[in-house]
């Protein structure tokens, strides 16, 4: 039977402000939600339907895109539910999926943006090998391992939550991130573990392997010539901005949520925030403005109305 978790939606301002101006912050989350799914999809679209962009590069940044979706799906529709909702209430089962899609899909983004970064190393280092490299076959293996291997650790804690023995039956955040161990009576060494296993896996080992390949290409970029080193910037900026992005994100929720650390509440409500709300809409304005090729496709589908 589930247990019923008592989530609060808005931290700083309670279930007083969330009834007050609920209709008014479920409009503002909805109209976020639908730009989210809009602009994402227009360019999965875009890279799907045009061969010329079927090149592993746009093809890892469709499925970044793709992510961005999911995870707002992960997030957004019980959102959207809260706010128009007398109780912030949610089942413990789907407070625990609810946490293992949050984390198996941004543990993927992190393992995408490795990739992204080592075609990159490939395209700017090895640029005669680079077919060979970077085939088809390998392409799909990367994407497979992208969205397998953050799963399996993620997986292994949510099934161990679901067997702990729960006392706090009000758990103070917006989404089921790691504020759902707050919810457990003793806190689990197995779990424990498996966490420390999935932040290597999906975090730290991912950020290691892309800094050494960034530290390739900036060797490159400095022994190249201007028209080398202008083409340089222009495919690994974009990578580069969303990367620091993403990883300032997922620094905040392991040092506030799962390291318990001392936090504002303005800066903890803010920050969560950020997480869903400016992300998922800051990856496909940086590669629909920065990426020439995409650029070019979406004029040509919004000035023309063909693709």
């Amino acid at each position: 039977m589930d247990i019923e978790v008592n989530i609060s939606c808005i931290t700083l301002g309670g279930y007083v402000e969330l009834n007050k101006y609920r209709y008014f912050y479920f409009s503002i989350m909805f109209t976020v939600y639908m730009l989210i799914i809009f602009s994402n999809s227009v360019i999965v679209y875009l890279i799907w339907s045009n061969k010329s962009l079927h090149e592993p590069m746009y093809i890892f940044i469709a499925a970044l895109l793709f992510n961005s979706i999911l995870y707002s799906t992960t997030v957004y529709p019980k959102l959207l539910i809260d706010f128009l909702s007398e109780k912030q209430i949610i089942s413990y089962s789907a407070c625990i999926f609810q946490f293992f899609m949050f984390y198996s899909v941004g543990g993927s983004e992190f393992i995408l943006l490795a990739v992204m970064a080592f075609d990159r190393y490939a395209s700017i280092c090895k640029p005669l090998r680079y077919p060979i490299i970077m085939r088809k076959s390998t392409v799909n293996v990367f994407l497979i391992l992208a969205w397998i291997l953050p799963a399996c650790p993620i997986a292994i804690q949510a099934i161990l939550s679901t067997k702990a023995k729960i006392c706090n039956f009000r758990l103070n955040g917006v989404i089921c991130n790691n504020v759902i161990y707050a919810a457990h009576c003793v806190k689990s060494r197995a779990i424990a573990i498996f966490g420390v296993a999935a932040l290597l896996v999906i975090i730290i080992l991912p950020m290691l392997f892309t800094v050494f390949t960034y530290a390739n290409i900036f060797i490159m970029f400095y022994r190249s010539c201007r028209t080398f080193q202008k083409k340089i910037a222009e495919t690994c900026i974009p990578h580069l901005l969303v990367l620091i992005s993403y990883f300032c994100l997922m620094a905040y929720d392991v040092i506030v949520a799962r390291l318990e650390s001392d936090f504002p509440q303005s800066i903890r409500f803010i920050m969560t925030l950020q997480i869903f709300l400016y992300h998922p809409l800051f990856n496909p304005f940086i590669y629909g403005i920065k990426m020439k090729e995409i650029f070019k496709h979406l004029k040509r589908l919004f000035c023309s109305g063909k693709i």
